[in-house]
């Protein structure tokens, strides 16, 4: 009988082990199933109510780009003939009218120019006249053609010199009718072209210039746009009328809107990008400067879908919760939370793929995080 107890205790030890060794441990879920909320902490939290809505969502292509103006809003100033910079009155920032003094400039060539100039036109006025002596004469058969002609050969080439000196003086904005009449000058005075913005100075007093030598650069800023790069992959989905969203990210948060006005039709063979060139829609309220560097969106496609504003989507252990109202009674709101399934998104919103599951439906659109965090879990999407 001893030996019969012993075995019974032996058995009911090693039970309990085997027990021990087969409970499996539980796991809380720390976001509750059904969440209830007062009226009064309903109010304070600015908690608010909504449905499932039509949301349009955009595709969209990333590009770069920069902030330009048309080559003809777009001056650089330089000199046909080299000379000293005499004369600087400007500086980088400055405004400046169409035709007003940009630069002076003096060369002894100024002068050797309006010399020759003044030689041929003294010799025109003999020349034009024995012309005129020969042909009467060669009509009437007293010259000969020879002389005729001769006469006419010598006309026609003075005139000739005459009209691209005269040509060249005017480039330089001297005036050759001031010449003629012997005023000759050893300063040229260059003037501004176009109306805008001084946005480069290349020299100063006592500076010598070539021909090829850029002295300032002037732009007009009245139309603006972006000259975007777009590369080869996307272009085809490019559009004129296309609607674009773009961001100065070295300068503003602030997004601002464009249209695609030109395609180009051309690709770099180095980059393979093409280029295209948008027109501002809000041109007059911004403040851009010519070179900025632009981040945009082109958009090439829209879609409607039953969406959700991202506010009412609560993040839970890598899944994602909308908080749908079960009932409303004795000032008390109460929640089941409901999974979601999710598709585009934007910054605001998002496509709510089983959205099936919420027609009818009331959801909690803000609030959410601070009733589950109160509840101890999940956070906003």
């Amino acid at each position: 009988m001893k030996n019969l107890y012993i075995l019974i205790a032996l058995l009911t030890v090693i039970a309990c082990k085997n027990s021990e060794k087969n409970v499996n441990p539980v796991v809380e879920d720390t976001m509750e199933e059904h969440l209830s909320v007062s009226q009064k902490q309903f109010e304070a939290e600015n908690m608010k109510l909504g449905n499932l809505e039509q949301h349009t969502f955009n595709k969209t292509i990333n590009v770069s780009g920069i902030i330009d103006v048309p080559p003809h809003n777009k001056a650089t100033i330089s000199s046909f003939m080299g000379g000293y910079i005499t004369k600087t009155p400007l500086l980088i920032g400055d405004q400046v009218k169409k035709g007003q003094l940009l630069v002076s400039m003096e060369n002894p060539e100024f002068v050797e120019l309006q010399q020759q100039y003044l030689e041929i036109a003294e010799q025109l006025t003999y020349l034009k006249s024995e012309f005129t002596r020969q042909q009467s004469l060669f009509n009437e058969n007293i010259t000969s053609q020879k002389n005729f002609l001769k006469a006419e050969s010598a006309y026609k080439s003075a005139l000739a010199e005459y009209n691209g000196l005269k040509k060249k003086l005017t480039m330089l904005n001297i005036n050759p009718a001031s010449v003629e009449q012997g005023q000759l000058t050893s300063t040229v005075n260059l003037y501004s072209p176009i109306e805008g913005s001084v946005t480069k100075v290349e020299v100063s007093n006592g500076m010598h210039v070539s021909p090829s030598d850029m002295i300032m650069e002037i732009i007009d800023t009245d139309h603006i746009h972006l000259e975007l790069s777009v590369f080869e992959k996307d272009i085809l989905n490019i559009k004129k009328g296309q609607k674009i969203n773009f961001k100065i990210p070295e300068a503003s948060t602030q997004t601002f809107k464009a249209e695609v006005y030109l395609v180009g039709s051309t690709v770099d063979e180095k980059n393979r990008i093409i280029k295209v060139h948008a027109h501002l829609l809000d041109e007059e309220q911004a403040n851009f400067i010519v070179g900025m560097f632009v981040e945009a969106q082109i958009i090439s496609d829209s879609v409607e879908k039953s969406a959700l504003p991202k506010d009412a989507i609560i993040e839970h252990e890598d899944n994602m919760y909308a908080l749908v109202l079960k009932n409303e009674e004795n000032g008390t709101y109460s929640f089941e939370k409901l999974k979601l399934n999710l598709g585009l998104q934007n910054e605001t919103y998002a496509e709510i793929l089983n959205s099936a599951d919420l027609i009818n439906k009331t959801v909690l659109t803000q609030g959410g995080f601070m009733l589950l965090a109160e509840e101890g879990g999940g956070h906003s999407h």
